[in-house]
This record gives structure tokens, C-alpha cells and sequence, in this order.
């Protein structure tokens, strides 16, 4: 698997190309986690958000596909024993319905074949009046973010869609969920977050 190959140098890669918004990735998604939050986190890779929201909440579940991604993580989140690990796929969590006051998902949604199908399966096990976190990378004209996608394709990693901000706005209109709120952290290549709140 192509995460697994890649992520003893992954945190290296994004400090280098796209550094301050990657640091901010973890503290800004955790100013929406309580203290009383039971999370899931779908797609934690090297953990560049999980110790952050961690902190913050009293559970949290986190979940990749990538052992060696995991073990990246594992090792940022040591002495944080709020945290759980498991190997899982966003587009099939196996998780209750309604189970969780919070679902992450931090810059993967670009990278799916079927990142409708995901959003769903996140809502799924999101409780009512819960909230998915989903930052994703974007482009604009103001950034280089496109050069950074064409990187990232020449060691393997693919982006199926490459978002502007509105075109992320567009996507979340285009699956009926009106009730979403966007933000952008600001960099090389800028990330867009949605959160969303369950209805």
C-alpha cells in the first residue's frame, strides 16, 4: 500500500511544502470538539489532528486504513490514554448509527473515488445534532496549491478532485446539507473545512 510507504516521510513532505497550514490543521478542527465528546476520527494517517482533538474530548476513535500511518499517529498520541486505534475504511466504518458527537475527516475527502458515499457513512454514525469536521485541501489562484497536487502525483498520491472554495461549497450544496459552515486556513496550499451539523 502506497500510505504505508510513504509514512515515515509524510509528516517531512508537508512540513517542507505546505508547513503552517498543516501545524494548524490539529488546533483549529479541535475548537470544535467538547470536553464531554465521544469522536471518530476516519482517515487520522500520521496524526497531524488526532493528539489535538484528543486533548480535547473524552473519547476518541481513530481509524486508517495504513498500519505504518497508525503508527506514525500512535507515537504522537503516547501518554494520551483517551485514544483508540483500529484499522477501517471511511466508506465502510463498522460503527453503530448515531454513535458519535463528532466525526473527522482531515484532508482526505480530495483523494476518495466516491467521496459522496463517504459523507454519507460519516453522517451515518453521527449523532443527531453531532457535527463532521472535514478540512480538505484547495486551490486558488492566490496559492500553489496545483503544483503541490502534481507533486504528490509524481510519488503515487492522486487527487480525484482538486477543490477550489467555492467548488467545496458546491459539493456539500450538491448533497443537501445546507447546514454547513466553511472556513479556510490560509498557506501554500490552503485548506477549506466544513463543518457540518447533523439535522
Amino acid at each position: 500500500m502506497l500510505w504505508d510507504k510513504v509514512a515515515g516521510v509524510y509528516d517531512f513532505i508537508e512540513d517542507k511544502l505546505n508547513g503552517r497550514v498543516y501545524g494548524a490543521l490539529g488546533t483549529r478542527t479541535a475548537e470544535y470538539v467538547s470536553e464531554n465528546d465521544i469522536v471518530l476520527e476516519c482517515a487520522c494517517g500520521t496524526g497531524a489532528i488526532t493528539a489535538d482533538i484528543a486533548r480535547k474530548c473524552r473519547r476518541l476513535i481513530a481509524v486508517d486504513l495504513s498500519s505504518a500511518m497508525m503508527r506514525e499517529a500512535e507515537a504522537k498520541c503516547r501518554g494520551l490514554d483517551n485514544v483508540i486505534f483500529r484499522k477501517a475504511d471511511i466508506m465502510h466504518l463498522n460503527c453503530d448509527d448515531n454513535k458519535f458527537d463528532k466525526v473527522v475527516a482531515g484532508n482526505v475527502i480530495h483523494l476518495l473515488d466516491d467521496a459522496p458515499a463517504a459523507v454519507r457513512e460519516m453522517l451515518r454514525v453521527c449523532k443527531k445534532g453531532g457535527r463532521l469536521i472535514i478540512p480538505t485541501y484547495i486551490n486558488s489562484k492566490e496559492t500553489t496549491g496545483g503544483i503541490i497536487a502534481k507533486a504528490c502525483g509524481l510519488i503515487g498520491i492522486r487527487f480525484t478532485q482538486e477543490f477550489t472554495f467555492e467548488s467545496y461549497k458546491e459539493f456539500f450544496r450538491n448533497l443537501g446539507l445546507d447546514n454547513t459552515e466553511f472556513f479556510i486556513i490560509s498557506g501554500r496550499m490552503s485548506c477549506a473545512v466544513a463543518v457540518i451539523t447533523k439535522e
